[in-house]
């Protein structure tokens, strides 16, 4: 039977691999659609993994990470400290959570409504960098998802856009799943030119935090500048 220390070696290694494998798929999609790989980020999802897994994708040279869920994120970034990660929310917020989101991390990309970015603004300690958001947009427009709507945006990033201690870096999208290319495509492609139209009036806003492990590849022709891969790093989660 083979020891603990060798499945947990082994387990490790694939990480390394996957994370070796997908930059180098990054770098293809990069080529083939004209983009500059240095204008991407990779931001591994790492949510029910445990923190072991995070440090040997540290170790293998990754550094942002993504967590959805608050309470299991703050208990990595704790088991973490001494490690020098970028933490990346990407759940759902409730109002009365922001203050630990605003304390604890780098980026927020899921900021749907005008009163979390109040908060996020109100909360986040002074001695601390501005905290990077995102506004989430619904782009499928699926009443299962949050996220604000395209015709919404305008007004929104009016106000945000003036609020203290946060930078509005841009925005993100979850869309409903699209089984072609081409489909995908045009999907992304709506939220790509919604933020050509907004940084017109601000310049600032960079980021386009759309793309998983199952439409990279669209996401990077249509101009994500953050990928978030999870299984495809990972492996499979586990949700019991």
């Amino acid at each position: 039977m083979p020891s603990q220390t060798n499945g947990s070696a082994t387990h490790s290694a694939n990480i390394a691999a996957n994370l070796r494998q997908i930059n180098t798929h990054i770098a293809e999609f990069c080529q083939q659609y004209q983009r500059d790989p240095n204008e991407i980020s990779l931001l591994a999802v790492s949510k029910t993994k445990p923190a072991e897994d995070i440090r040997s994708a540290f170790n293998a040279g990754q550094r942002c990470f993504g967590e959805n869920y608050l309470q299991e994120a703050l208990q990595k970034i704790h088991t973490l400290h001494n490690l020098p990660i970028e933490w990346h929310f990407i759940g759902s917020i409730q109002s009365n959570k922001t203050r630990e989101l605003a304390e604890n991390f780098a980026w927020v990309h899921s900021v749907d409504r005008l009163k979390i970015a109040r908060r996020l603004s109100e909360q986040r300690p002074e001695f601390m960098s501005p905290l990077n958001i995102c506004l989430q947009v619904n782009i499928s427009e699926e009443t299962s998802k949050s996220g604000l709507l395209l015709n919404d945006l305008s007004a929104i990033v009016t106000e945000v856009a003036q609020l203290p201690n946060i930078t509005l870096r841009g925005l993100m999208a979850i869309p409903a799943k699209a089984d072609t290319l081409t489909a995908q495509r045009a999907t992304f492609n709506k939220i790509h030119q919604a933020l050509q139209m907004l940084q017109k009036s601000h310049p600032e806003m960079d980021t386009l935090s759309m793309g998983m492990s199952n439409d990279m590849e669209a996401a990077i022709a249509e101009g994500s500048t953050i990928l978030r891969i999870g299984t495809a790093i990972f492996g499979a989660r586990n949700y019991t």
